[in-house]
């Protein structure tokens, strides 16, 4: 792969990650000042569903657009999931130490591996069956 293609994946991470923390924190802070119950979980299954886009999207991209293999495109997808559980963990852990509240700090390298490795999961498998697809076209 050359320096551009790098620097092109690289890159990917590096937004969709940001994207799945700002969907998290904005959302989140939506559901907190929802008046009700059924506003709060609309406010989060909208986070979910962008989440969920921006993944697939990834994915697609990887493998369409920078025709990596099932494998790469799982690392990257992976990478990029655990880099906004990484980033939310961190925004947790500050938000538990202005209000008080307990938040342990090990959860900063938990969520991100916890949130890593289904995705890792996920994407080789929907990476896959889109590289069958590609073929079969």
């Amino acid at each position: 792969m050359n320096a551009t293609g790098h620097m092109r994946w690289v890159r990917t991470v590096l937004l969709v990650g940001i994207l799945y923390l700002a969907a998290g924190l904005v959302f989140g802070a939506l559901a907190k000042s929802a008046g009700s119950n059924q506003v709060r979980v609309a406010w989060r299954l909208a986070a979910w569903v962008i989440s969920a886009a921006a993944f697939a999207a990834h994915i697609v991209y990887e493998q369409v657009r920078l025709r990596s293999s099932s494998r790469t495109t799982a690392l990257h997808a992976s990478l990029a999931a655990g880099l906004g559980a990484f980033g939310l963990a961190v925004a947790a852990r500050l938000h538990a130490q202005a209000t008080q509240h307990h938040f342990p700090a090990i959860a900063i390298a938990i969520w991100p591996v916890m949130t890593a490795l289904p995705a890792f999961v996920v994407a080789l498998a929907a990476a896959a069956v889109l590289t069958r697809a590609r073929r079969s076209v």
